[in-house]
């Protein structure tokens, strides 16, 4: 990860620059690359980041997070999803106990 100061953000935009510690060029940086920040970007802010290229071939911040600052995950995403082998065999016993469970009781 890199590691730069928000040097400029502009709100109603979402978006900005960051000045990387290492002295090299400014980095656009979308809001969209802050995915699960409990809160919004403001100038000054540490940022740490991966560095990858858009459509037009120009370098941007992506997977960043902001220092100190929480990641917030949907509990939902945060599960595993279920293996639908293991949901069919499962559904599959399920109904062989309840074929048998009405067989004995009658």
């Amino acid at each position: 990860m890199i590691k730069g100061v928000l040097k400029t953000w502009k709100e109603d935009r979402g978006f900005g620059f960051i000045c990387p510690d290492d002295g090299g060029k400014d980095t656009f940086i979308h809001i969209s690359a802050l995915k699960g920040a409990s809160r919004r970007p403001i100038t000054g802010d540490v940022i740490y980041y991966q560095i990858a290229r858009d459509n037009q071939g120009k370098y941007k911040a992506v997977n960043a997070h902001i220092e100190g600052v929480e990641i917030l995950e949907d509990k939902a995403e945060a599960l595993p999803k279920p293996n639908k082998n293991a949901m069919l065999a499962a559904l599959a016993l399920l109904a062989v106990v309840a074929v048998v469970a009405v067989i004995y009781t009658t």
